[in-house]
């Protein structure tokens, strides 16, 4: 377990960044936070590390379930706070991105926790204060 202390949504950023870095293909991050945690500022990152996205592209996929970015790998971008069940989840034909070839990231991956492969790396963001987090990662 790695615990960071980020100051900013900038420092979130970059944090994401260097991990993103060092991720191998068919890595599944999983993020687990309130709302306004800073899931995405670290998938923003995690995206420009990863694949050499610009984090101006990537945004919070709510109200579709999924992005797909593609840059020198591809990045699945989830965002299942919407979804009910691993069921619809399943019924949507996602199951399959969770081992393909990139990287994915779940945020709100708790909905489908019995469908999660075991590798997953765990990201957690919890506030501190406004402009405060704590970010907790668990490979």
């Amino acid at each position: 377990m790695i615990v960071h202390t980020c100051i900013s949504a900038e420092e979130t950023m970059h944090l994401g960044y260097q991990m993103g870095q060092h991720l191998p293909d068919s890595s599944v991050v999983c993020l687990f936070g309130n709302l306004g945690a800073g899931k995405t500022t670290f998938i923003k990152g995690l995206a420009a590390g990863a694949a050499g996205l610009n984090p101006q592209q990537v945004h919070s996929p709510t109200f579709v379930y999924l992005n797909i970015y593609n840059g020198s790998r591809s990045v699945y971008h989830f965002d299942l706070y919407r979804l009910r069940d691993a069921d619809e989840f399943l019924s949507l034909g996602f199951d399959e991105m969770l081992f393909a070839q990139g990287v994915c990231c779940i945020e709100w991956s708790e909905r489908i926790k019995e469908l999660l492969p075991s590798h997953c790396i765990h990201v957690t963001l919890e506030h501190v204060n406004e402009n405060i987090r704590s970010i907790r990662i668990d490979a």
